[in-house]
């Protein structure tokens, strides 16, 4: 009996110690004695102990950095570049499989990979394209790694260009180039704004000037048209009387210095004066009458 209960407990320890739970995060391969012999999912999973083992990997994506390095470039500048790998192992069993059976650490292969894939690609170009191109640095960097991990089980997810640091001197350089360009930017635009303001200023006294010459030719057909009047009543009412219009200048240069002037009420001049005023003229009555 008590061999039995023996047989029990022990059977029940095997049972127990031999339960994996396997994570929603992770993939298990299971090797029985130092050979592969399946694939284990997420959730409760059974292994004979002391005989079979259970290697969890990990499914999510992870990120791995390249590590600050000096790369020299094309013009021969020492910069310092860094990156950034995002990758995750396929969940599918082949993948996960090659992961662990097809390379040796793949976190630090890709790593050492994205290192000299940077100093191949950087090192053919100069530090300014390097700075302005950093959307081709990543595109040729993640097309080179997912290439040479296809067999790996693993996908690269994406790259990131950190940081291409030129030399201090070199930077400081590169600030005053920039700095410089600010400048003539600025220097151009306030041109172009006193530019615009003195061809606001022309205009406007073309304008004035435009104004001013219409009034003088509004003011000469004006004087024009008095002078007609003028030479209209003085052939109506002076023809043959030359003496009447000196009498009449006279008495107009008088009153333009407000001089009295006296003009008998039956005088020609008179009637004259009152017709080009609008006010009929006197007539004489006859003595007789």
């Amino acid at each position: 009996m008590s061999n039995v209960f023996l047989l029990i407990v022990v059977a029940i320890v095997i049972f127990f110690s031999g339960i994996k739970i396997v994570r929603p995060t992770h993939r298990g391969l299971i090797e029985r004695l130092g050979k592969y012999n399946r694939f284990a999912n997420p959730g409760f999973n059974w292994i004979i102990p002391m005989i079979e083992n259970l290697y969890q990997v990990n499914t999510t994506e992870q990120m791995v950095d390249a590590e600050p390095q000096e790369i020299i470039t094309n013009d021969n500048l020492n910069a310092r570049v860094d990156a950034q790998v995002y990758f995750k192992v396929k969940a599918d069993e082949n993948s996960v499989k090659n992961s662990q059976y097809d390379v040796n650490k793949y976190q630090w292969q890709i790593v050492n990979l994205a290192r000299t894939t940077l100093r191949n690609i950087i090192g053919t170009l100069t530090l300014k394209s390097a700075n302005s191109e950093r959307g081709k640095i990543n595109s040729e960097l993640h097309k080179t790694l997912c290439t040479e991990t296809g067999s790996w089980g693993i996908e690269i997810v994406r790259t990131e260009l950190k940081e291409i640091d030129p030399p201090k001197d070199v930077q400081e350089t590169m600030n005053k180039v920039v700095k410089a360009e600010n400048e003539k930017i600025a220097a151009i635009d306030f041109a172009t704004a006193a530019e615009t303001v003195a061809d606001g200023q022309k205009r406007a006294q073309i304008k004035n000037a435009e104004g001013i010459k219409q009034s003088r030719i509004l003011q000469a057909e004006g004087e024009a048209e008095a002078i007609r009047l003028v030479n209209e009543a003085a052939e109506k009412y002076f023809v043959g009387n030359a003496q009447i219009l000196r009498k009449l200048q006279a008495v107009e240069n008088s009153l333009s210095e407000n001089t009295k002037v006296v003009i008998p009420t039956d005088t020609e001049l008179v009637n004259i004066i009152g017709e080009l005023a609008g006010v009929l003229p006197l007539r004489r009555e006859s003595k007789e009458k």
